[in-house]
């Protein structure tokens, strides 16, 4: 994939964004403290563990967004009928880690360049996403893409929308990867992220 954060340009943004807040984004259920992201990138297990790990991320739930069922189950998005993705919904505070780097840690997670498929999983339910809680996410989410395109062979394939209703998953897929010690995509892009800050900031 490629070096997509090594340049000087690269790390001096990744630095200045280190030791700001996110630009002026809330949420319907925003504390002050916190804010919500939403990431599809293939099978959900792997994007929640890859996100829990991150500090300043205060959960990341795994679940079912931008289809067209109420209340959708396993089974229907795995038949790829109701027009969902599989998604994680990521609580975190911008004091700690912006919307920037966690953008940045989607894009070392998985591979974005890839059509209806993540690795050996294909389908619908498993095509990049980000679902935005606010325009000033949207646009923050358009222009990293763009930003990002140059860095790749291929046209990237991330769809970037306003988020629609998010279901939450079945209880047997929340905490996956922990609960199981199975190893998913996603891996740990953090160091990458935060550079020479990472060890003040990684969680114990």
């Amino acid at each position: 994939m490629g070096n997509l954060f090594g340049s000087s340009s690269a790390k001096a943004a990744s630095k200045e964004a280190i030791s700001t807040a996110s630009k002026g984004f809330s949420t319907s259920n925003d504390s002050g403290d916190r804010q919500i992201a939403y990431f599809a990138g293939g099978c959900f297990w792997g994007i929640e563990h890859a996100f829990q790990i991150a500090s300043g991320v205060i959960t990341a739930e795994s679940g079912y967004q931008q289809g067209r069922t109420e209340n959708p189950t396993y089974k229907q998005i795995c038949r790829g009928d109701t027009g969902h993705a599989e998604s994680v919904r990521v609580t975190f505070d911008p004091k700690t880690i912006t919307y920037r780097q966690l953008l940045q840690g989607f894009f070392l997670m998985h591979d974005p360049t890839q059509v209806d498929r993540q690795g050996p999983d294909y389908g619908t339910q498993y095509r990049s996403g980000i679902y935005c809680e606010t325009s000033d996410q949207l646009k923050e989410a358009q222009d990293f893409v763009a930003e990002m395109q140059p860095r790749f062979s291929k046209p990237i394939a991330t769809e970037v929308e306003m988020a629609k209703k998010f279901w939450i998953a079945e209880d047997y897929h929340q905490d996956y990867v922990e609960n199981t010690g199975r190893p998913c995509h996603g891996g740990n892009p953090w160091p990458r992220v935060f550079g020479n800050t990472y060890e003040q900031v990684r969680k114990i």
